[in-house]
């Protein structure tokens, strides 16, 4: 299978385009280094009309949430305005399967009695970031409705492992407490430890996305989730207690973010019932495997 990866050189694009080597596809990648840019509608479209794929996990985009309030304009135009250029594109160049992944950021701002969260649960976004997910699930059902282009809508909840940047909390926690064994620091900066999230390793999200692709039902939107949450304060502990020399966490009001959603827990059902999907990488497993890429990283600095 000739699979087509916008944002190929980002985290999940580069666990995704692995996998989809490691099961025998032929992989063809696209990132905003090398071209073409999204909001370049012509040129993606010649990009589809010369690789010609029989399949597409359109990943490129946006993905710094925090950034999103500084940056709305562009969170906006590169999340939907993209995404409706890769999904034109494909439509006019041999209607490929299309994969268009969001966010569970779309949910937003859930109320306890809604947890977990199903695919049929409202839209509330809180962050502009969420709001240009919205647009972008919204532009992939009117693909399937009105062009008749097979797009399956993914909802990822959180996800973590190697190769994630520290703007992200896991990565982050685990560059703090990496640099600081290295500088026999004991104190870890933390921000708002009480919300709570759902989180799974990406390589199991990679595994569900190719999953999907071969037996997703298009027009459909699936949540990649575990079904499980913890808050992000459960998850600096298991992260302090992989480390080599006890630490602590302190509060810092600089790594508050403007707004946060409390909860997110997910209903991951119709992920399991349609392609028989189980998440497969315990939370130990990653976090030390994020710590190690970190550990390794600081030994260089």
């Amino acid at each position: 299978m000739k699979a087509l990866v916008t944002g190929c050189a980002g985290f999940v694009g580069t666990h995704l385009s692995a996998h989809l080597e490691a099961q025998g596809d032929t992989v063809i990648g696209i990132d905003r280094h090398d071209g073409p840019d999204l909001l370049d509608a012509a040129a993606v479209a010649a990009t589809l009309a010369e690789i010609r794929p029989d399949v597409v996990y359109h990943l490129g985009g946006w993905s710094d949430v925090g950034a999103s309030w500084d940056h709305p304009n562009d969170t906006f135009q590169v999340n939907a305005t993209g995404t409706l250029n890769v999904l034109q594109a494909c439509s006019a160049n041999g209607s490929p399967r299309v994969l268009a992944v969001s966010s569970a950021d779309v949910y937003g701002r859930v109320q306890p009695d809604e947890l977990p969260i199903t695919e049929d649960a409202p839209f509330r976004p809180v962050t502009p970031y969420a709001a240009s997910k919205i647009a972008a699930d919204q532009l992939g059902l009117q693909a399937w409705l009105g062009y008749g282009l097979e797009v399956l809508r993914v909802r990822a909840f959180n996800h973590l492992g190697p190769g994630q940047s520290p703007s992200f909390v896991a990565p982050a926690l685990a560059q703090r407490i990496a640099r600081n064994e290295r500088d026999g620091v004991d104190v870890v900066p933390v921000g708002n430890l009480t919300p709570r999230r759902d989180i799974t390793d990406v390589r199991d999200v990679v595994r569900a996305y190719r999953l999907l692709m071969e037996r997703g039902e298009p027009g459909e939107a699936y949540n990649v989730c575990t079904g499980r949450d913890l808050s992000i304060g459960e998850l600096a502990e298991h992260l302090v207690a992989l480390a080599d020399r006890p630490m602590r966490l302190e509060a810092d009001p600089a790594l508050q973010r403007r707004v946060e959603t409390p909860v997110l827990r997910g209903d991951n059902t119709k992920l399991r019932k349609t392609t028989g999907w189980e998440p497969a990488i315990p939370l130990d497993i990653t976090l030390a495997d994020v710590l190690a890429e970190h550990r390794a990283a600081a030994r260089t600095d």
